[in-house]
């Protein structure tokens, strides 16, 4: 079969990625597959338990963005039981799941893609890695890795100021249904607003900067990796108690903004290792039944859709919908799409900090009742999130998850359309077969929260190179 390269490992987020591309003889890239490979069953770990339970079992899909999860859960929980919270708990929600994004969003840029672009020193984190279409000068490049390394200090204070609010994180235990149940003091109010003032800084100073500087480096990044140009949000960061949000929820397609029924979206399963009564079906109604052995299968990650179509979810969905964004949908365009919410978000936070009081009332104290049916709607730092809930005899019965990862990664549907990751690896030229630098670009630019392998196969000159390439892991990156 000819030379088969490995570098290992890519991100260790929520599992395992692997994207296999065929390129032509003039190695443009001319098929794609990606694969999710790992199943955790954390839908099936959730049937007969306490409804409540979820909020915080959820939270350990993913040590990244875990806030998200417990919001998504409690919003399906509080539908169930036709409860609203009130708008201190929607407050030190927003700041808490707010801090959480910040935090995210810095890590993606600086730790998990910023190396695509920026060769670090020849020691640990910063190799394995490849040296191959590295454009900024000597200082430009010692530059950023100061950043890099004032990153890692600067996602602590933000991990931190979501810890003041909610005991801990990851996997907060202050959010729950009725609400939040820690009520700030005066010196937690001072911290957090400490904190925010240096996080703030360092994306208005720092990172936007950088961002900046990468975009003018690589502008021809602005025409690589469109893909499906559908785009998706489920709304997040409430502002008040009648579902209004920072980020309002909608569709973006063939330039028009529409809205979002949650009864469009269905999961497909003929090219995934589930049963095929598990697919073509509404998470309401979701079914997740293990099929290894399928014919033609080659992913754990299910399909969604929605109203049928493929759609690309993130922080350029929020921002080109909600009219913060003006730019076009590429690699360049979610680096800066995400960097812009970043700095958009932080502000907001200021005004919500100045909201925080000690005499809050955040919490109000709900009883279970017998059965029910909920969905809870938000987004995570890499896109939509969704909860849906059905329980009875105050035991769950169903529940089913879809996250951001799972529609960006997805494999092809029943009808054939590739996933959004599938669809913007299409027609890539990739200069070297052994440092296949663009594949890692594009990928990456959707942060996915999966570990990956990248493959490469040439089926002219039957040749396959398979790598597992290297994103650097420090200080206790999950």
């Amino acid at each position: 079969m000819g030379t088969i390269i490995k570098l290992d490992p890519v991100t260790r987020l929520e599992g395992h990625l692997k994207i296999e591309v065929e390129i032509d003889g003039s190695n443009k890239v001319v098929n794609a597959h990606s694969t999710g490979n790992m199943f955790r069953g954390f839908e099936k770990i959730l049937v007969g338990r306490d409804p409540r339970d979820a909020v915080h079992l959820t939270q350990r899909i993913c040590g990244l963005c875990p806030v998200s999860h417990a919001i998504a859960s409690v919003k399906a929980i509080e539908n169930a039981f036709g409860f609203k919270a009130n708008n201190d708990a929607i407050v030190l929600r927003n700041l808490i799941q707010g801090s959480n994004f910040l935090s995210d969003h810095i890590l993606q840029f600086y730790h998990l893609s910023v190396l695509d672009y920026v060769k670090g020193p020849e020691k640990s984190p910063w190799v394995p890695g490849y040296d191959i279409d590295m454009r900024l000068t000597a200082a430009e490049t010692q530059a950023v890795i100061n950043n890099y390394i004032k990153a890692l200090e600067i996602r602590r204070k933000a991990h931190e100021m979501a810890a003041i609010l909610s005991g801990k994180i990851p996997h907060v235990m202050s959010i729950v249904p009725g609400g939040v149940t820690k009520v700030p003091l005066s010196t937690d109010i001072t911290k957090f607003k400490t904190y925010l003032t240096d996080v703030k800084a360092f994306i208005d100073n720092v990172y936007m900067n950088d961002v900046n500087l990468i975009a003018e480096k690589y502008s021809d990044y602005y025409s690589v990796g469109k893909g499906v140009g559908n785009l998706l949000t489920f709304g997040v960061f409430d502002t008040d108690t009648s579902g209004n949000t920072l980020f309002r929820r909608g569709t973006y397609k063939n330039g028009i903004i529409g809205t979002i029924d949650p009864l469009k979206v269905k999961e497909f399963t003929k090219y995934s290792w589930y049963s095929d009564d598990s697919g073509n079906r509404n998470p309401s109604d979701g079914k997740t039944d293990v099929m290894y052995a399928k014919t033609g299968a080659y992913s754990y990650l299910k399909a969604p859709r929605y109203d049928g179509e493929v759609y690309e979810l993130g922080p350029l969905a929020r921002m080109i919908i909600n009219g913060e964004y003006t730019g076009n949908i590429s690699v360049m365009d979610r680096h800066m799409a995400r960097a812009l919410e970043t700095k958009k978000l932080a502000g907001q936070m200021v005004i919500w900090a100045n909201m925080m009081t000690t005499s809050m009332k955040p919490y109000t104290q709900l009883k279970l009742p017998t059965s029910g049916v909920g969905i809870g709607l938000t987004e995570a730092p890499r896109g939509a999130l969704g909860h849906w809930l059905n329980f009875s005899s105050q035991r769950t019965t169903n529940y089913q998850i879809i996250t951001p990862t799972c529609w960006n990664a997805s494999p092809r549907d029943d009808f054939g359309k590739m996933g959004a990751i599938e669809q913007a690896l299409i027609g890539v030229t990739i200069a070297d077969i052994t440092k296949p630098i663009e594949l890692l670009r594009i990928v990456h630019s959707f942060d996915p929260c999966t570990g990956c392998s990248v493959h490469v196969i040439d089926s002219e000159k039957n040749i396959k190179s398979e790598f597992v390439v290297s994103t650097p892991n420090p200080m206790g990156v999950l």
